[in-house]
């Protein structure tokens, strides 16, 4: 269930289920209900909640939370240090049909320290920028830039945040100077 190098427990609620094979890293804590495939990758110090599904394939970094009923299929890959809010939803599929025999994984990339809020839902083929965020609700169709907020039904960008997800600038056409 664990790497060979562990130094803190990794926890895993006894109604989880983390297959054979799975990589799990040092003071990860997988709760109720939550299923971890046989190829996933789920770094050190993550918080996956309850009811979370890491599919085979899947990566996930270090120091993410996944919080409750969030589902990463195939084809999602997600950086350190990223919050996936409740109930947020990735897809994988630009064409889904129950049969489709050329169907193909689309990936989704989700950088480092962004943030997805609940209910949001991340259409197959975007990358969201460092530290982004994203709004409860939205519906995320295209590429997030690193530190932009955006929200709604299709998001569209409403500012931009810093690393502690304050929001510095409500100007959308230009970022704020960094550094």
């Amino acid at each position: 269930m664990t790497d060979t190098n562990d130094r803190s427990p990794v926890f895993v609620h006894p109604s989880a289920d983390v297959e054979v094979g799975a990589k799990v890293g040092d003071g990860t804590k997988v709760w109720h209900l939550a299923h971890i495939r046989s190829t996933a990758q789920v770094g050190a110090g993550c918080v996956i909640g309850r009811n979370v599904y890491v599919d085979a394939g899947v990566t996930v970094g270090d120091l993410v939370k996944i919080q409750n009923n969030v589902s990463v299929y195939q084809g999602v890959t997600i950086e350190d240090e990223v919050f996936v809010g409740p109930c947020a939803v990735f897809t994988n599929d630009f064409r889904p049909r129950a049969q489709n025999p050329d169907w193909k994984i689309t990936p989704t990339l989700v950088r480092r320290g962004a943030s997805i809020g609940a209910n949001a839902t991340l259409v197959c083929g975007i990358e969201v920028g460092e530290f982004a965020m994203i709004a409860a609700g939205s519906v995320v169709t295209k590429d997030v830039q690193p530190y932009q907020l955006v929200a709604g039904n299709p998001a569209r960008p409403k500012g931009w945040v810093d690393e502690r997800g304050e929001v510095i600038s409500r100007d959308v056409d230009n970022p704020p100077q960094r550094g």
